[in-house]
Formats: C-alpha cells, structure tokens, sequence
C-alpha cells in the first residue's frame, strides 16, 4: 500500500477476529514503531505486549470499562522512559519530549499494522497508576498509549475529517485563528 492511501484509509477498529496476531508480525511492527524519530535520537520508547486474557481485563478496568479491548488479541501498551528522556533534556524531556515520542512510535506501529492487514484502536482514556498496576510497571515507566490490535471483524464507517481549508493558516500573527 502506498503511504498516503495508508494513512488514508487507517480508522479505528473495535471488533476483531479471535486470530491471534503471529509473533514474527508482532515484531515486525514494533520495529516499524522505533523507526519513528525521536528528541535527540533517545528512542525512550518501551513497548508491553499484552496477550493474557487476565492482563487484558485488568487494562479494560482501567480504561473505564471499554469492554473490546478484553475482545482484542492483542494489546501492545505503549509507554515512555521518562529517565531516560530527562537525562538529557531534564523536565522538558520527561513532560513533553517523552510523549511527542511516542506519539510518533504510536503512529508508526497503527499505520505499518493497517498496512498489514491488522485493525487498530488507539485508546488515551485510561488511569495511568491503574495501568502501571496491571503490567507491573517501575516508577519511571510511563504508559502513554493502550493500542488493540488483531484482524478486523467489522470495518466501520469511516469518519469525516476537517477540511484543510479549516485548519490551515498563512500566518500565525495577522491570520484568524
């Protein structure tokens, strides 16, 4: 598939086949996630590969209740070393730099599974110390992102987008905003 007509067709997916998501793909994909660029090449990205069905129902709670991603075969918990992102850029790194990227890995990962035929769903709405509960994670681990991956079961409708003419701006100072 081409990059644009994959960023373009990719859309959340929230109903998946039972088929599990072979282990060779799995690894393929996370490389494809730390092909993403990162604040002083520090890749402070960690990634939590989540199969069990009791982790899964454990991360369900603790992202209020949504019940498909304990539906989902697998779940990759993206997450951020804020150590390592603060050992060269201090606060900044931990706060910002260290989401920014793994925002990007993020979106590598989502794109290069659509690419291969793997739905996604990219889910924020989540306690973060609930989700270090459930995977055991050290103090500096930060989850960042819960992606549900596995082979679509249903593809929705795909949702409308702003146009480029509402989000685009000349000029920062002068322009309406």
């Amino acid at each position: 598939m081409e990059t644009l007509e994959c960023i373009q067709r990719r859309m959340d997916i929230r109903s998946y086949k039972p088929d599990p998501v072979p282990e060779g793909t799995v690894r393929a994909l996370l490389k494809a996630a730390t092909e993403a660029p990162s604040s002083g090449n520090l890749q402070n990205w960690e990634f939590v590969v989540v199969r069990k069905y009791e982790t899964k129902k454990a991360l369900s709670g603790a992202a209020m209740g949504q019940e498909f991603l304990v539906e989902a075969p697998l779940i990759v918990v993206v997450c951020a070393n804020l150590e390592l992102a603060a050992s060269k850029y201090g606060g900044r790194g931990r706060d910002l730099y260290s989401v920014q990227n793994t925002a990007a890995a993020t979106e590598n990962l989502m794109l290069a599974a659509w690419d291969s035929g793997i739905g996604t769903c990219w889910v924020g709405a989540f306690n973060e110390n609930d989700v270090k509960r459930a995977l055991n994670l050290p103090e500096n681990i930060r989850p960042v992102a819960i992606i549900t991956m596995g082979y679509p079961d249903k593809t929705p409708k795909k949702p409308g987008r702003r146009p480029v003419e509402e989000i685009m701006h000349k000029e920062l100072y002068g322009g309406k905003i």
